[in-house]
């Protein structure tokens, strides 16, 4: 790779051990994939949040780093493994809460927003088309590249880590114009349109293609669905990115039998104890949508709702979380489904939910059956 004098130095220990090793972190990525330099990015977003995550180690890690290491652009962060202003209403070890603690004051300490977010794209102001960021949230890597105009490989905890200490990242993959032309066209058959649709929709794409794909049959998406095809094709494989449209390539459909396939595969319950939303994290119009649905209802069962924290003052404003607390809803905030120690088997055997992303992480980390369906029909059948 060609590097500046300035990136030399760095890469030598010139300024600190911990900078040389985010570069050297960040040339391995770069030859592994092709790249012949390194460009500035404006932003990074970081995974490796939750305890449950990175363990021991990847907090050891993080206390280290943060002794020296100063982020060099924007840096937001991926959801904890808990709401600390309800921690005290679940059983939880100390310990985790403890070294959930201590991973959340390195970064903040390094200089990363405290967003716990998964969804920073409905949360900060984006930058202007074409800008390279660097996201390790796949979901939020997905829709940074096909909705926002936005630019990134789906980073992994690591090189995104890289990215924010030293304001770069390696130049390849979906970064180059080149590569985000999709060669694989997805023909949607499917007529029902909901965002479990989406999300199983998503998970096939994820499987079938490395790159980028164009996806057929549907002209526009509504904001749910969007963030399901984003999860679901982050979840199940390497893609990184969709257009809307038919183009040219290898042409395959995503029908009845396809869709059938993938929900047989995540949905291994026909009823559950517990009902979780949010995964990705519910934004502010989907809370709106919630409460307006939930007008006059109630849960039959608990219900935990996990959305991220800078929305908490508009919808208590607005008495979106007055009305979804009425009718049985749990709000949780800096959090998510994914990887949470609040839902536990040996509490619950079963958990509904309208999410791919969360079905699939529920099932193979949280080792719990789960019935996946659409949020339409989880306000039918489980709520009065």
């Amino acid at each position: 790779m060609n590097l500046t004098k300035e990136e030399e130095a760095a890469l030598d220990g010139k300024q600190g051990e911990t900078l040389a090793l985010a570069y050297r972190t960040l040339l391995a990525i770069g030859e592994a994939t092709g790249a012949d330099k390194l460009i500035p990015i404006e932003w990074a977003h970081l995974s490796g949040v939750n305890y449950n995550t990175i363990g021991d180690a990847g907090e050891e890690f993080l206390s280290h780093i943060s002794k020296d290491a100063t982020f060099k652009v924007k840096t937001t962060v991926n959801p904890m493994g808990f709401d600390f202003d309800t921690v005290s209403k679940y059983d939880l070890n100390d310990e985790f809460i403890k070294k959930q603690e201590n991973i959340k004051l390195s970064y903040e300490k390094m200089g990363a927003i405290p967003s716990f977010s998964c969804i920073p794209y409905e949360i900060f102001q984006l930058p202007n088309k074409g800008t390279h960021v660097s996201f390790a949230e796949s979901n939020a890597a997905i829709y940074a590249n096909s909705i926002s105009g936005l630019k990134t490989n789906k980073e992994g905890a690591f090189s995104a880590l890289a990215s924010a200490i030293t304001g770069k990242s390696p130049y390849s993959d979906l970064r180059e114009e080149g590569n985000r032309s999709p060669k694989l066209t997805i023909r949607m058959k499917v007529e029902q349109k909901d965002e479990l649709t989406y999300g199983l929709l998503g998970y096939f794409a994820g499987k079938v293609d490395e790159s980028s794909v164009s996806i057929s049959g549907t002209k526009e998406l509504d904001k749910r669905s969007c963030k399901s095809l984003c999860a679901g094709m982050g979840t199940s494989g390497r893609c990184g990115m969709f257009t809307l449209g038919e183009d040219g390539g290898e042409k395959i459909d995503f029908d009845k039998k396809e869709m059938q396939k993938v929900h047989d595969e995540l949905n291994t319950s026909e009823s559950g104890d517990l009902i979780t939303l949010g995964s990705p994290q519910l934004g502010f119009d989907e809370i709106s949508d919630l409460s307006s649905m939930l007008k006059g209802r109630s849960f039959t069962k608990r219900c935990m709702i996990f959305c991220p924290r800078a929305i908490q003052g508009q919808i208590r404003q607005m008495g979106y979380e007055n009305e979804i607390k009425r009718a049985g809803g749990e709000l949780l905030y800096d959090c998510c489904i994914c990887l949470t120690p609040l839902v536990d088997k040996k509490n619950v055997d079963s958990v509904i939910t309208n999410s791919v992303k969360g079905a699939y992480y529920l099932k193979t980390s949280n080792e719990v059956d789960v019935n996946l369906k659409s949020l339409k029909q989880i306000i039918q059948e489980e709520t009065k």
